[in-house]
């Protein structure tokens, strides 16, 4: 009798347990659910060696141009001068879809979102949150990647010279609390920069025609260092560039193709960021022309410019003979206005 109520006893406690946490799995589904998307997001564009350690406070981070979702496209180095919060976003994740309406009307802090998947969805997304900041697309995960991205929603806080201030923001609640104390803030930083600005002498807008194009000796991709002033007496194209921006290197096969048919002028690329990528690059595309590396924006910043690609060209007598140009079509045109003037010289002698 005292073993059959033990037994009872036990097949009760079994019942009374599974119901309890059936209930609990009931009550707490969506939690696991949601957890279940948090871990699909984090893992999404992470590489099999695992997520890769954030940009620290500080970082420069490389330009990129992708296209707008309302059409047109938008680079980083256009908000040069601005301080501007970068959020990842994916229309998947439902994280993201919970900040998306949190987004809206957050006029003070320049915002930019840079989304991936399917582009309709990510209209219909933003449309119906009323959403104003520019959505730019990625194909997949390119500058995620590039700026060591792991999970959505997260982003940087960027200031006014394109360099992360602060550490990675990961979920709705950092990236909130930055908007919302970077709208707070926004007035004073905003007149410490005008402040700042005006009272520099440092040029931010790019070298006009005329100038004297400033002299550098950088290091090539063997080692060997090269001069500005080794190619007096020819027209330059001088192109700063970086193997991370992927207008840089849409660009370099055009380069390439013009330095090996031209003979009006030499191609010259400062390129940055790593030797072995910078390498690599070269490689990939079979680039000739010389490619010299500045350790980070030193010669940028003497040239009044820090975005890539752009380019100047530079005559024999070593004066800059066009303003800056920004962007690889406006190189080319560059290129070809040059081309067509050379050749209505020629016709003329």
């Amino acid at each position: 009798m005292l073993s059959y109520l033990i037994a009872l006893t036990g097949s009760t406690f079994c019942v009374v347990l599974a119901a309890s946490v059936y209930q609990l799995f009931k009550q707490n589904g969506r939690i696991l659910v949601r957890l279940e998307a948090l871990e699909r997001a984090r893992t999404r564009p992470s590489s099999a060696g695992g997520p890769p350690e954030p940009l620290t406070a500080g970082s420069v981070l490389h330009d990129f141009e992708l296209p707008l979702l309302d059409g047109g496209s938008m680079t980083l180095s256009q908000w040069r001068g601005r301080r501007l919060l970068l959020i990842f976003f994916d229309p998947d994740c439902g994280f993201c879809q919970d900040l998306a309406p949190r987004l809206a009307g957050s006029a003070a802090l320049s915002t930019l979102i840079i989304s991936t998947g399917d582009r309709e969805k990510n209209r219909r997304l933003f449309a119906a949150n009323l959403v104003v900041s520019p959505v730019l697309l990625q194909e997949s995960a390119e500058v995620a990647q590039l700026y060591r991205i792991s999970s959505t929603p997260s982003g940087y806080l960027v200031d006014e010279h394109g360099a992360t201030d602060g550490e990675l923001l990961m979920g709705a609640k950092a990236l909130l609390a930055t908007m919302k104390d970077g709208a707070a803030n926004h007035g004073m930083s905003r007149k410490i920069a005008m402040r700042s600005t005006s009272e520099s002498q440092l040029t931010r807008t790019g070298l006009k025609a005329g100038t004297r194009a400033p002299d550098f000796t950088l290091p090539q991709l063997d080692g060997k260092e090269l001069s500005l002033s080794t190619f007096h007496g020819q027209n330059i194209l001088l192109v700063f560039s970086d193997p991370g921006c992927a207008p840089c290197m849409a660009l370099a096969p055009e380069l390439e193709g013009i330095h090996r048919s031209s003979s009006g002028f030499r191609v010259l690329m400062i390129s940055r960021g790593d030797v072995q990528a910078n390498r690599d690059k070269v490689k990939e595309l079979d680039l000739t022309f010389p490619v010299v590396l500045q350790r980070h924006w030193e010669i940028s910043r003497a040239y009044g410019m820090f975005a890539t690609p752009i380019g100047y060209l530079i005559g024999g007598d070593g004066l800059l003979a066009s303003d800056v140009t920004v962007g690889e079509s406006e190189i080319l045109g560059l290129v070809s206005k040059f081309t067509e003037k050379e050749k209505t010289y020629e016709r003329t002698i």
